[in-house]
This record gives C-alpha cells, sequence and structure tokens, in this order.
C-alpha cells in the first residue's frame, strides 16, 4: 500500500482560498488582505503568499502596483479560452484512452467518482466540485499521456471556477446526487469501450448551463468568444 505525503500548507491555503472563491465570500474584485486571511485561515504570511501566487499563475488573482491583490473576474473570452482548451483536451484523451487498457487507471476513475457521490450524498457541493475536478482528471489520465494531464492541470482551478458556476446555474433542476449520478453515467460510457459514445456523451455532459446569459454578467467580449458562444446556442459546440 503507497502512503500519500499529508498535504503542505501551501496546499491547504491554496484549497482554502478557492473554497472562498466559489463559495463567494472572496467576490470577484474584492481585495486579498493578507493580514486579515492569515488570522482567518491560521496559517503564516509565506505560505500564504505561496497561495497567492498559485491562484496568481492561474489568472485568478491579479496583483496590482500599490495597490496590492484583488480577486479577477473572468471574462467571456477567458470562459471561451477555457471551455474550449478542456474539449479539446477532453477528446484527445478519450481517442488515446478509450477502450481502457489499464485497470489501475480505470479504479482512479472509481475512487474519485466514489468520493464525489459521498460528498453530494452529504451536501457538500464544494467538496463535489473538487471530486468532479479529480474526476475528470482521472478521466484525462486514461490516456496514459502524461504531459496531456499536465496540460489539463494547468487550467484545473481556472476550470473549478467554471464548474462552481454551472453548479449554481444547475442547483433549481439538479439534485446533488443526480449530478453525482451524471458523472457514474459518463464512466459507465467510458467502461463501454467506444470512444464515438464517450465524445456523444461529452457533448451532453453538462458544463455550458451557466452560460446562458452569460454574456450579459460578465464582460471582456471578443469576436472569438461571442462567435464560439453562437455556434454553441446554434447546437455546434
Amino acid at each position: 500500500m503507497r502512503i500519500e505525503a499529508p498535504p503542505s500548507m501551501v496546499q491547504l491555503a491554496t484549497e482554502a482560498l478557492m473554497r472562498m472563491l466559489l463559495s463567494g465570500r472572496l467576490r470577484p474584485g474584492d481585495r486579498v488582505v493578507e493580514n486579515q486571511l492569515t488570522q482567518e485561515l491560521g496559517v503564516s504570511r509565506p505560505p500564504l503568499r505561496e497561495a497567492m501566487r498559485v491562484l496568481e499563475q492561474q489568472g485568478l488573482i491579479t496583483q496590482l502596483p500599490r495597490r496590492g491583490a484583488f480577486v479577477t473576474q473572468l471574462t467571456l473570452h477567458d470562459i471561451y479560452e477555457i471551455l474550449t482548451l478542456r474539449r479539446e483536451l477532453g477528446r484527445m484523451a478519450v481517442d488515446l484512452g478509450v477502450p481502457v487498457r489499464e485497470p489501475a487507471r480505470l479504479q482512479r476513475c472509481h475512487a474519485a467518482l466514489d468520493r464525489h457521490g459521498t460528498c453530494a450524498r452529504g451536501g457538500d457541493w464544494l467538496g463535489m466540485l473538487e471530486e468532479a475536478v479529480e474526476f475528470h482528471s482521472s478521466v484525462i489520465g486514461l490516456s496514459g499521456h502524461q504531459r496531456l494531464e499536465d496540460a489539463y492541470r494547468s487550467i484545473q482551478l481556472q476550470m473549478l471556477l467554471c464548474m462552481g458556476m454551472n453548479r449554481q446555474a444547475r442547483a433549481s433542476d439538479e439534485s446533488l446526487v443526480d449530478d453525482s449520478n451524471r458523472h457514474r453515467r459518463l464512466l459507465e460510457v467510458i467502461e463501454s469501450g467506444s470512444p464515438e459514445a464517450v465524445h456523444r456523451e461529452l457533448a451532453t455532459h453538462g458544463d455550458m448551463t451557466f452560460l446562458d446569459g452569460i454574456e450579459e454578467r460578465v464582460g471582456g467580449h471578443s469576436p472569438e468568444s461571442l462567435a464560439w458562444l453562437k455556434r454553441i446556442r446554434e447546437g455546434d459546440s
């Protein structure tokens, strides 16, 4: 049995900041005050600053000269880039990894999905979002292509914000358990061994609900992002 190393203070601080972003305790445009956060999170300045650098590298925190750190507002162009990159990475992973050749890779998917279901049944929607990211990372991992998974990991925190917005948009029509069942259905299709079937399932997996009226809620419109939205609404993502 492999013994996992305990999470570092930087990792714990990063996760705590992400939960504050997802829960709305830190909102786009809010200033990130170090003194307040060190007391609230019970961490010293060095791990907190490193955690903030992690989020800054992901584009979720912006450092402004002589003003400090602020939570970044994702623009429509940001969302367009995140979701289209995720889609292409996912397609490549499915083409390389389905049918699954290594049982251990599939076990990783089942383990993430089991944790996802536990969070859903317990009403822990933030934990469920985090496990959804891990589940989708494990799907990418079916490819056996480490650089592909690294590329996916590079946008996972931004993807988590998009998934958080989508979860809130779907909350009135889909329970947490229904959400978990939707992910389980995806894994069942993966286990069927047909890449084409997995592509079809992913196309309707449900990560686009929050895009309804999104251009009225965020700025940063670009010709590319508006053309992409039009294609989605015409049924050609």
